[in-house]
């Protein structure tokens, strides 16, 4: 990781997204971009004020912010409509991750457009780190949920070359499907052999995963994995309430016309249900 932009609206969400983003710039040795983002659609003097007021506070949070002392930061002003600013700033300069605070939830509103990180995801090719946790210590305990799609390997692909999976404890939770069980149950076969069944099921499962990792030249004794019968969303919430991770790594679905539309179903849920910090990884361009 050597470039990381932090998009900011100085509400408190954001500033810790700042703090983070400053946590994460100094493990990694990373240069770190502070963008605030002015809409332009008002009065030409007060798109300048704005602009003024917002590098004035950039630059004292620089100052200011325990987790940003001592860093290579610059403050950086755009206009335009939030997510596209955030996305042209990142092709700007070449960030490799976008962190952001999440915003607040306009429920009949974001039915139809999503949140600005959901369309930041969308429409960019940028892993994007969504903090919604008070700001302590660097990462240490992360769970990856994986469903052995090309999708989850450039999750975990990107995660890795990041730097979140160094120096962590990884869990790996992956979802399967039993899919003899209800058939069982209204055969009336005994609850012995259908539990038998499913644990069949979750070792098979677990075998799979494993092959998966290694695809990826992850070694099996670095990791943990979490298998469990059950609807992905269901089980990843299991998962999150029993291991308590700082940090929850997800990628999302393919690069199709249908997916800058769409968020996957998981991935879309997790944003707007879980409250713990969230990586998110789209797809490469390339790999439309």
């Amino acid at each position: 990781m050597k470039r990381i932009l932090v998009a900011t609206d100085f509400s408190v969400r954001s500033h810790r997204a700042v703090r983070r983003a400053g946590l994460l710039a100094r493990k990694a040795g990373a240069e770190l971009t502070l963008l605030h983002v002015v809409d332009e659609d008002q009065p030409a003097h007060l798109v300048a004020l704005e602009q003024t007021e917002g590098r004035k506070i950039l630059e004292e949070q620089i100052e200011a912010v325990a987790e940003l002392r001592g860093l290579q930061c610059r403050a950086l002003i755009a206009t335009g409509v939030v997510h596209d600013a955030i996305i042209r700033t990142a092709g700007t300069v070449s960030a490799d991750v976008i962190v952001m605070g999440t915003h607040r939830k306009q429920v009949l509103r974001d039915i139809f457009v999503g949140t600005t990180i959901e369309r930041v995801i969308r429409t960019g090719n940028w892993p994007v780190l969504m903090v919604n946790a008070d700001v302590g210590d660097p990462y240490a305990n992360v769970l990856a949920a994986v469903d052995l799609s090309d999708a989850s390997a450039d999750a975990v692909r990107a995660a890795r070359s990041l730097g979140f999976l160094d120096q962590v404890s990884l869990t790996v939770v992956h979802a399967f499907d039993a899919a003899a069980k209800p058939k069982m149950v209204l055969a009336d076969v005994e609850e012995d052999r259908i539990g038998a069944y499913v644990e069949q099921e979750r070792q098979r499962a677990t075998t799979e995963l494993q092959t998966f990792m290694t695809s990826l030249s992850i070694d099996n004794a670095t990791w943990s994995p979490y298998v469990a019968e059950g609807e992905a969303m269901s089980v990843i919430s299991r998962a999150v309430e029993s291991i308590q991770p700082d940090l929850l790594i997800i990628g999302t679905h393919g690069r199709s016309a249908v997916a800058k539309l769409l968020l996957g179903s998981v991935a879309e849920q997790v944003l707007r249900v879980l409250t713990i910090d969230v990586l998110a990884v789209p797809r490469p361009a390339s790999s439309a």
